[in-house]
């Protein structure tokens, strides 16, 4: 479960466990550029799940992952969906068909699947 509150004008710190992180607006739309914004921060989950994901794999397998990079990008928005952009690389002696398979990986990431299948949020108005 994560918390936040506002803090400042437009900025929001965020509670997960004992972590707290702090997002905001860039100057251009109002904001004092506190830490990343909203949409970072899903970029930010897509990015950690699918580098997770795939270590946890190449560790099961004992394979020699030595590293790896992801990219992410929201490309595009629309009322009727949303494009992102992911880019992968890996470092160490794979073979072929270990990157294949690591990049097969990289979809079974649960923010993957979770962002891929679609939300539906439900809202509850609650007392301070």
């Amino acid at each position: 479960m994560v918390d936040g509150k506002r803090l400042g004008n437009l900025a929001a710190a965020v509670r997960a466990g004992h972590f707290e992180v702090v997002s905001g607006v860039r100057p251009e739309k109002g904001g004092a550029d506190e830490g990343p914004d909203p949409h970072e921060l899903v970029e930010a989950a897509l990015a950690a799940c699918t580098i997770i994901t795939i270590q946890m794999y190449a560790n099961r397998k004992g394979w020699p992952l030595e590293d790896t990079k992801v990219s992410i990008k929201i490309e595009s928005e629309t009322p009727s969906g949303a494009v992102i952009v992911r880019d992968i690389a890996f470092s160490g002696p794979l073979t072929e068909d270990q990157r294949a398979r690591l990049f097969e990986i990289a979809n079974k990431c649960p923010i993957h699947l979770l962002l891929e299948r679609g939300i539906k949020i439900r809202s509850n108005l609650t007392a301070p």
